[in-house]
C-alpha cells in the first residue's frame, strides 16, 4: 500500500500479505507516513467505495474520500464534483511504476517483511531525492 501526494511522491508506505482487503489497510497506511500531516482528501479506485471506510476516515482523520461507486450501488452518495478529481489517479499509478524500476522492489526476495519494507523505504527515498 502506498499513499502519493499530488505530484505523484511517496507519503506512506505500508507493506503486508495479499489476502487482506485494501480498505482494511488503509490505518496502518496512514500511521506508516512520512510525514506528519495528514492530507486533505484521499483517491482511491471502486475497491475503496465504502460507506463505513468514508465514515471511519471522515470522524478519525477528518480526510474526504474520493472512490467511484460500484457498478450496482444502490444509493449513490458522491456527486460528479469530488470524481473529477479522480482523473488525477495516474500519478499515484506512476509512483507505483517508478517503484518497479527497483529489482528488489519488484519481486520480495527477502524472508521477513520487515527487510522488504526497508527497501521499499529505501526505494521511496531515492524517488524523492531524485526529485528534489
Amino acid at each position: 500500500m502506498a499513499i502519493g501526494d499530488g505530484h505523484g511522491l511517496p507519503l506512506a508506505v505500508h507493506v503486508a500479505s495479499a489476502s487482506p482487503h485494501e480498505v482494511t489497510l488503509v490505518d496502518a497506511t496512514l500511521a506508516a507516513r512520512f510525514l506528519q500531516a495528514l492530507p486533505d482528501r484521499l483517491i482511491g479506485d471502486k475497491a475503496y467505495d465504502s460507506d463505513r471506510l468514508d465514515h471511519h476516515l471522515a470522524t478519525e482523520y477528518d480526510i474526504e474520500l474520493i472512490a467511484p461507486h460500484r457498478p450496482h450501488r444502490r444509493t449513490r452518495t458522491q456527486d460528479r464534483r469530488p470524481l473529477r478529481r479522480y482523473r488525477r489517479r495516474w500519478k499515484i499509478e506512476r509512483l507505483f511504476a517508478w517503484f518497479h524500476n527497483f529489482r528488489r522492489v519488484v519481486t520480495r526476495w527477502e524472508r521477513y517483511s520487515d527487510n522488504f519494507l526497508g527497501m521499499v523505504h529505501l526505494a521511496s527515498a531515492v524517488i524523492l531525492l531524485r526529485h528534489l
